[in-house]
């Protein structure tokens, strides 16, 4: 499916208006979004025309079955131009420590650390127009101004993801995050490509979780 800009909306308030439609409770949301990306994070339509993702979000910010409920949203979509190159083996000795013997709970200062490597992909702030932002996770394939890769097979981000899942469901959702970005970083040490051998958007090299509200 390639949607106009139009229709990632319009698509989003028929997932609400379903929602809300149920009656049976809802425990969570999540919404998967892939598509070309912009130079500012928009995602593009077919048409060509931008969509905000945060226009997304607020439309199901206003769900009343998901009151109190996660709403996770995975964004595979280039946030940029620039191209993630990685970075050498000496550039930051604690994560390639805990590459090679990762906690099985990872500890606040793991995470912490992790997250200040992007903290650039993280939205400033609360949604315009938004009531409410409370229990809201989006997940980015790339860091913002960066693009997000993928080849003929697929984007690594989401198949990670859902290898990820499959296999321990029942864990956090913060350890499950964690494990994604572990297990892109050893995929990208164990297969040695580098950002600058593909074009387009292709393989995810960061997994970027970020939390609103």
């Amino acid at each position: 499916m390639d949607p106009l800009a139009q229709a990632f909306q319009e698509e989003m308030a028929k997932f609400r208006e379903q929602l809300d439609a149920r009656r049976v409770p809802v425990s969570c949301a999540l919404v998967a979004l892939m598509a070309h990306g912009g130079p500012q994070g928009q995602l593009l339509g077919a048409d060509g025309q931008e969509v905000q993702p945060e226009v997304l979000v607020q439309e199901l910010s206003r769900c009343g079955a998901l009151v109190g409920r996660p709403k996770i949203f995975l964004l595979q979509a280039c946030r940029g131009g620039h191209r993630d190159a990685g970075m050498g083996p000496t550039a930051l000795p604690w994560f390639w420590r805990w590459l090679r013997a990762p906690p099985a709970t990872p500890s606040q200062a793991d995470v912490i650390q992790i997250y200040a490597d992007v903290q650039g992909s993280f939205p400033r702030g609360p949604i315009p127009g938004s009531s409410d932002q409370a229990d809201i996770l989006m997940v980015y394939a790339a860091a913002e101004g960066c693009v997000a890769y993928r080849d003929e097979k697929g984007s690594d981000f989401i198949q990670t993801l859902v290898e990820v899942l499959r296999a321990d469901p029942r864990r956090d959702l913060l350890e499950l995050m964690t494990e994604v970005g572990r297990e892109l970083k050893t995929l990208r040490l164990r297969t040695g490509w580098s950002a600058a051998d593909l074009s387009g958007e292709g393989t995810s090299a960061v997994g970027c979780p970020s939390c609103l509200g």
